[in-house]
């Protein structure tokens, strides 16, 4: 894995980072939607900006009985309408030359035998340099098959005859269901590949303003020094979303629901970033050791009684979103009629560190809410009230930082300031950055980010296994509150389009707080 220095115009010495290699990519699932719409226009938008190495290679693998040339046409035609760097037909060609479609059933031993062979082919075309990296994106019933017989094939163990070659394998998400499913695929993953070449993949990771956290905390004077008990009163992290159940979504969503799809992992990684402390390098472990520790000072939520005091769920109800008449979610195709599954849930965190106590961390994850939209507000403690308590308008409110992390990505300061004129009135004013306008061009997507890591052997921007089994560690106390039977935890009702249910706005008024509108 070697590393180079980037050309900047402002400061080189700034800027490093580790190579990616060549590499076979072996997409388990490769028919779905997720090959289809991120996982290829990410390697495509790759070769555009001449990061993807010479030499990729990339084996769909499924169960249809599609040609390589079938399967190259359907992803050429879903690039074209996804692509982030629009479709160049020169550097699809060149890409598409070196796409296969490799047909087997994931139970069949036999069919990783055959992948075993034509990688080994692929090998000696390319003169000998044998990597691989193996993207599970089936379904997750297909985890343990296809982990069990890459390790059978001896696809995922170290190869004598290829000295410094490496196999590593991506595993999408949902990375188990509960606390014991996740350590059950914890051990097979870990007893087929080692755990420096696991990358528990979580998209939010890659991100450029989820990246941007630390460098916004840790480069910047004015914001380190604050970022305590001190001088935060609150932070809030929001993740909503104006769709419903649409595309089938209803049969996976209603036996995950928002804590399980969305909290246990994307959010939880969120507030991680926020709250860590410095870490004593910027290596993978360096940095996730942090985040871990993070996570295990989360106070438990472990009684019917503390879960319904500091956590709200909820359903929508029929509505009007962006002007369109919307079912509720217990009307939504597939979901049951009778469904106890929470489409909204909004939490109460505590992190008991020196750092952080007595700061609540609101955490809310909705459906059917008016916009789409990610972001972190970290909300300051007011200034004292002697000096403006007389004004027009009163003590001006606290200042506020807004990390935004889609879908227009950047940060925000509220601050305040005196209104012209001859009076001393205050409004609050935005200071902004958006990253579009600032460096001119768009983000790369999350995928591009973390492929390119997982081929440079960089698992920074993914989730180890500690971090994973403590956060289902966390999430499933609530869930055994939620499933104790007459403890009096109702599931909360919201009109679609509204921005959820009125106990969310009881929990923060509880502390004094509202939630802030987006």
């Amino acid at each position: 894995m070697g590393e180079t220095e980037v050309s900047n115009p402002f400061r080189e010495d700034l800027v490093s980072r580790n190579l990616a290699e060549t590499c076979s990519v072996v997409i388990f699932g490769a028919t779905g939607d997720l090959t289809h719409r991120k996982l290829i226009p990410a390697l495509y938008n790759l070769a555009v900006d001449g990061e993807l190495p010479a030499g990729v290679k990339i084996l769909g693998f499924a169960r249809r009985d599609w040609t390589d040339e079938g399967f190259r046409e359907g992803l050429e035609k879903l690039n074209r309408e996804v692509s982030r760097t629009g479709h160049d037909e020169e550097i699809w060609e060149s890409l598409a030359a070196n796409v296969q479609f490799h047909q087997s059933e994931f139970q069949d031993e036999e069919g990783y035998r055959r992948l075993a062979e034509r990688l080994d082919e692929i090998d000696r075309e390319r003169g000998g340099k044998g990597n691989r990296l193996f993207y599970i994106a089936s379904a997750p019933a297909f985890f343990d098959d296809i982990l069990l017989n890459l390790k059978k094939a001896g696809l995922s163990q170290e190869r004598p005859d290829c000295e410094g070659c490496w196999s590593r394998v991506i595993v999408e998400k949902p990375f188990g269901t509960t606390l014991a499913t996740a350590q059950h695929l914890n051990e097979v993953v870990n007893g087929t590949f080692q755990e420096k070449d696991t990358y528990r993949i979580d998209h939010y990771l890659g991100k450029e303003t989820a990246q941007n956290i630390m460098v916004l905390r840790f480069a910047n004077a004015i914001f380190e020094p604050m970022w305590n008990k001190e001088h935060i009163d609150h932070v809030q992290i929001t993740c909503a979303e104006h769709l419903g159940m649409e595309g089938g979504r209803g049969g996976y969503y209603d036996k995950a629901g928002a804590l399980r799809d969305m909290v246990q992992n994307h959010l939880l990684q969120l507030l991680s970033l926020v709250a860590m402390e410095p870490p004593t390098d910027l290596t993978a472990d360096g940095v996730r050791d942090e985040k871990v520790k993070v996570i295990r000072s989360l106070r438990q939520w472990d009684t019917p009684e503390l879960v319904a005091e500091n956590v709200v769920r909820g359903q929508y109800l029929k509505g009007n979103v962006n002007g369109e008449e919307v079912p509720g979610y217990r009307e939504e195709d597939r979901v049951d009629p009778d469904s106890e599954t929470e489409s909204y849930v909004a939490l109460r965190c505590m992190i008991d560190t020196w750092r952080w106590s007595g700061v609540p961390f609101y955490v809310r994850m909705g459906k059917r809410l008016p916009k789409k939209a990610t972001e972190i507000s970290i909300h300051f403690k007011e200034t004292p009230s002697v000096l403006f308590n007389a004004t027009p308008g009163g003590v001006p409110a606290g200042n506020v930082l807004v990390i935004r992390i889609q879908p227009d990505e950047g940060i925000s300061l509220m601050m305040n300031s005196k209104l012209p004129g001859t009076t001393l009135r205050m409004e609050p004013v935005k200071m902004d950055f958006r990253y579009a306008s600032s460096f001119g061009k768009s983000s790369p997507e999350a995928y591009e980010r973390l492929l390119l890591d997982a081929m440079a052997g960089d698992a920074t921007l993914f989730a180890r296994r500690d971090e994973v089994e403590e956060a289902w560690r966390f999430i499933d106390k609530i869930h055994h509150a939620w499933a104790e039977e007459g403890k009096g935890i109702p599931i909360a009702e919201f009109p679609a389009g509204s921005w959820g249910p009125r106990e969310a706005e009881e929990m923060l008024a509880r502390d004094g707080r509202t939630w802030r509108r987006l």
